[in-house]
């Protein structure tokens, strides 16, 4: 059996699909109000008033957001009464965001965040 750590013996590539499917779940958190949702949504539920109200947003667009992300799999709703109340459907985006936010967070400082998003931005991020 070879040693996955063993750069002479390198993975498998994943199938074509599943980049499709990594790249469409990145495409989704690549907006800031979206990706500010799902962190919203990975602390607890909330209905669309309450996530607007914390991620500083109008309700048709808070709406918007929440309908993508439901659509690609990363939240769900449900009912409770008037109100749909929406949560993270993956556990596994939720890590992810974390580690992400984790990482950037923990950057030694260097010209600050913008410096950052701009050299991200001019990578076509």
């Amino acid at each position: 059996m070879s040693d996955p750590a063993d750069p002479a013996d390198p993975p498998a590539d994943p199938p074509a699909e599943l980049l499709a499917e990594a790249a469409a779940a990145f495409g989704l958190l690549a907006s800031s109000a979206r990706l500010h949702l799902v962190w919203a949504l990975a602390q607890g539920e909330s209905d669309v008033s309450g996530l607007a109200e914390r991620v500083g947003g109008a309700l048709p667009a808070i709406s918007q957001h929440l309908a993508k992300l439901k659509l690609g799999g990363l939240v769900r709703s449900r009912r409770e009464g008037r109100r749909v109340v929406y949560l993270v459907d993956d556990p596994h985006v939720v890590a992810m965001v974390r580690l992400m936010l984790k990482q950037l967070a923990s950057r030694e400082p260097e010209t600050g965040t913008a410096s950052v998003a701009g050299r991200l931005r001019g990578l076509g991020a």
